[in-house]
């Protein structure tokens, strides 16, 4: 089955107005950082860190920089249709061709046109987030400026909520930070009070090549599962119905 085929029937099987994923606290999470084309990293998670009862959530950015951007997307994808319940891919920026263009962009770039047109509307579908009860909330980028946790849920692609969870970054900085409209950059007030506005004890999330592995308090996790920056390719994993107060209360796993 061709890529596009692919997609588009995970696209139809996806609800694009229900764009939170809702874990159960009962089985083991792992949590997968971007993959940015490193089909390696795909294979060892799943023949080496997936058992069959787990959820994997991939926080985006599949696509882009590494050689294989077509092989990743096409397998997590496959994974999908195969254990719809299990796997899950949440939109990272690079996959938002459709709604925000960037550069460079390895992958988008040189497809046909129909071909560019039809995966980026099929990945408009995707989810923006996972909640997990335990207090864990996985995306790509940062925190959405909302009033409750379910308020994701019905976030539109473009707007600013939107943006802050594909495209946001975090830093240690006190605040006001310089910053874009188009990749916004947070502090540790922002971070405390979405946090506590959402009801987040602790986010997972990737995008960021260049923050600390831990932030705020051991409460923010960036995690990275590519070779495309050189570091450690990781993973994180949450045991079933462990109750997460900080990020150190997830296993990170090299692998």
């Amino acid at each position: 089955m061709a890529l596009l085929e692919i997609a588009r029937d995970v696209a139809r099987a996806l609800d694009p107005k229900n764009r939170l994923v809702r874990l159960d606290r009962g089985t083991r999470t792992v949590f997968i950082g971007d993959i940015h084309g490193d089909l390696d990293a795909v294979e060892r998670v799943m023949a080496d860190i997936r058992r069959p009862e787990d959820a994997l959530v991939f926080l985006g950015d599949v696509v882009d920089r590494g050689p294989a951007s077509r092989e990743c997307l096409e397998r997590i994808l496959s994974a999908k249709l195969e254990d719809p319940s299990s796997i899950h891919l949440l939109m990272g920026n690079h996959e938002a061709w459709g709604v925000a263009r960037f550069r460079p962009a390895d992958f988008w770039q040189p497809l046909p046109a129909g071909e560019a047109e039809g995966l980026a509307s099929a990945l408009l579908c995707l989810p923006f987030a996972a909640w997990h009860p335990s207090g864990v909330l996985a995306l790509h980028g940062a925190l959405p400026d909302l009033g409750a946790i379910d308020d994701i849920a019905t976030v539109t692609a473009g707007t600013a909520a939107w943006r802050d969870i594909a495209w946001g970054d975090w830093s240690s900085e006190q605040e006001p930070i310089q910053t874009s409209a188009s990749r916004p950059v947070y502090g540790p007030e922002t971070f405390a009070a979405r946090s506590a506005r959402l009801g987040v004890r602790v986010l997972v999330r990737s995008h960021q090549p260049d923050a600390p592995t831990y932030l705020f308090e051991n409460r923010c996790l960036t995690l990275f599962t590519s070779c495309a920056y050189g570091g450690p390719r990781r993973v994180a994993v949450l045991p079933p119905k462990k109750r997460a107060d900080s990020a150190l209360d997830l296993e990170l796993r090299e692998i």
